[in-house]
């Protein structure tokens, strides 16, 4: 048999094993053992091992061996960089490492006497294996024997070193997709459910109407949190909301179903099984006399109230936005009481429904009034610094209060259901400013621009952008559609026309805020985006949280195996900068950069440069 049968030979056997089902599905050491074995077999070496590399570089621990006698075990060998300099210095170059003559060749013979010759191994053939872009440690065949080591037996074991390295990439992305799970739907501070995994859990109950019962949503908000942030810091707060938690997590009610933390000071509770006035009366009672006591934290002790909102299904409402909708707003006339109470919700005394009618009507004017403004903020080359797109960020310019950012409207806009009209109105601003900028000889950028769900969802709305951009005469490669992952978890007909009709026109797509919603790989794969953006949550952390560089880290390489580039939002330190430009981050976004700008502003400077 001839070196190229040989390999052919050997890489079928291992293609054979890799692809196997039942290995797919094994743990990591049945998956080691398998390879290794197999390897030990084909090239008829007496031990097979795999070592892991510390954090620290200084060491290499074995992971775990196999001997064609005994089989597989691990075992606490270690390896130091002390000892060994020059194999550690061939090994973390990432070299093949090919010892024919192991006690005597410089990269492995300074632990002849300690490791070699007690084992009685004559050649050793060491190959890299990675974690990602990082050496993580190597394959190791330690022969009897003196053995020339082949092409075809150097080649199988860099295929082995891969495999195990595919394997390591695999569980780092399964860690940090479960990182990114925890996040989209648990609360960090508590580790209790998010108001999305509440409301979700709330529309599963409701769709279900049939086999549900009565249900009670309550609606939990500390009174007085500003001010004991305010007068004690906001680590008193923060101990104040996290025990808020564990006790509302003790606490034992017949029906209790689901407690979340909706966001801040505020916290839900759902009960089945009855909506009978003063049996939940009762129960709000049990959640004040619960939450009321003073909680001793340093020289002080801390007592505070809470204001109770309460809505029922089905007398209230059967649809779920509804519900919490009512029972804040029926939290709110508990504050309206003097706080410290609990009000079930009334359509027809509830002030904060018609406070909330008033700003929507407000919010409608603002929009065919074209109070609502464009503000860009700049997209910046990591390496080059020059500028490659601006992003639209929506402005409300209002007369009285001055100018406003969406944390301060866009509840509103949503809860108006006005998502639709807010980027028709954004949209026309956006291509405005765009031809006064070619009207004035200006070089013209990629615009962003962010579409919500309501819009996706639109049959007519590709149809509407393709109409704009022909009255402007612009191209639809002008503008690139930010979509968060929440606004594409919707599979329907609509949605995929629309962002398939988009890109044909020649516009492209981009995942807003990615790793904070919750999507399917498997979808994301068949949609048609080109860019990903890391939400400023996980940029905030970097370099120094470990989770945050491991979430970061595994959305680049996802973003790579789909051939997608990436941008990192809030950008605020260089320490930040240089970190995601070192680990191949295309382009940059955030204060570090350039703050977000008015029009004029954003002339001036495209102007310039």
């Amino acid at each position: 048999m001839n070196q190229n049968e040989e390999f052919i030979e050997y890489h079928r056997a291992l293609m054979s094993l890799s692809h196997d089902s039942a290995f797919i599905q094994s743990s990591r050491i049945e998956k080691m053992s398998a390879l290794l074995d197999l390897c030990g077999r084909l090239l008829r070496v007496e031990r097979v091992s795999v070592w892991k590399l510390t954090d620290s570089g200084d060491a290499i621990n074995l992971e775990c061996l196999n001997t064609l006698s005994d089989g597989i075990f691990t075992d606490t060998t270690t390896l130091s960089r002390e000892q060994n300099p020059r194999y550690f210095e061939a090994m973390l170059t990432a070299e093949v490492i090919d010892a024919r003559h192991a006690p005597t060749d410089p990269r492995t013979r300074q632990f002849n006497h300690s490791y070699l010759q007690p084992l009685g191994i004559k050649s050793i053939l060491d190959a890299p294996v990675f974690d990602g872009s990082n050496l993580s440690g190597v394959i190791c065949l330690e022969a009897t024997s003196h053995r020339a080591w082949t092409l075809p037996e150097i080649s199988i074991v860099t295929v082995v070193a891969d495999t195990i390295s595919l394997i390591n990439s695999y569980e780092a992305w399964h860690a940090s997709q479960q990182a990114l799970d925890f996040i989209s739907h648990y609360d960090e501070l508590t580790g209790l459910p998010n108001l999305r995994a509440f409301r979700k859990h709330l529309e599963y109950l409701c769709k279900t109407e049939k086999t549900t019962p009565s249900m009670a949503v309550f609606w939990i908000d500390i009174d007085r949190i500003k001010s004991i942030n305010d007068g004690m810091g906001e680590t008193i707060g923060n101990h104040l909301i996290q025990e808020t938690a564990s006790r509302l997590q003790s606490l034992r009610i017949r029906g209790k179903e689901k407690v979340a933390r909706s966001g801040g000071d505020e916290f839900l509770l759902l009960l089945r099984h009855t909506t009978e006035p003063e049996a939940l009366r009762q129960v709000a009672d049990q959640i004040q006399a619960l939450l009321s006591q003073p909680l001793s934290m340093t020289e002080v002790d801390v007592a505070t109230t809470v204001s109770i909102g309460i809505s029922l299904y089905p007398a209230d409402s059967k649809d779920p936005q509804s519900l919490l909708k009512q029972a804040e707003a029926a939290m709110y006339q508990a504050k309206e009481c003097g706080r410290g109470q609990a009000r079930f919700f009334n359509a027809d005394l509830s002030i904060q429904a018609r406070q909330q009618f008033q700003a929507e009507a407000e919010m409608r004017h603002a929009i065919a009034s074209r109070e609502l403004v464009a503000h860009y903020q700049p997209i910046v080359d990591a390496f080059s610094q020059k500028i490659v797109s601006v992003e639209a960020l929506v402005r409300w310019q209002h007369p009285e209060r001055g100018l406003i950012s969406p944390d301060g409207f866009l509840n509103l806009v949503r809860s108006a259901n006005l998502m639709k009209e807010l980027g028709q109105a954004m949209l026309e601003t956006v291509l405005e400013d765009v031809m006064t900028l070619r009207d004035q000889g200006v070089s013209i950028p990629g615009i962003s621009l962010n579409l919500s769900a309501e819009q996706l969802l639109d049959p007519e709305f590709a149809g509407s952008v393709r109409n704009q951009l022909q009255r402007a005469q612009l191209p639809a490669s002008t503008l690139d559609f930010e979509v968060t992952e929440d606004a594409i978890e919707s599979d329907t007909k609509s949605l995929l026309d629309n962002l398939t009709t988009l890109v044909d026109m020649g516009a492209s797509l981009s995942i807003d805020d990615f790793g904070t919603g919750y999507s399917s790989l498997s979808r994301l794969k068949h949609l048609p985006f080109t860019h990903l953006k890391i939400d400023r949550s996980f940029v905030s952390g970097l370099p120094d949280k470990q989770d945050d560089k491991a979430i970061t880290l595994s959305i680049l390489g996802l973003a790579r195996g789909l051939g997608m580039s990436v941008v990192a939002e809030g950008v605020e330190t260089v320490t930040q900068a240089d970190w995601l430009q070192a680990q191949g981050c295309a382009y940059l976004q955030g204060y570090l950069l350039h703050r977000p700008m008015p029009f004029d502003q954003l002339a001036a400077l495209l102007r310039g440069s």
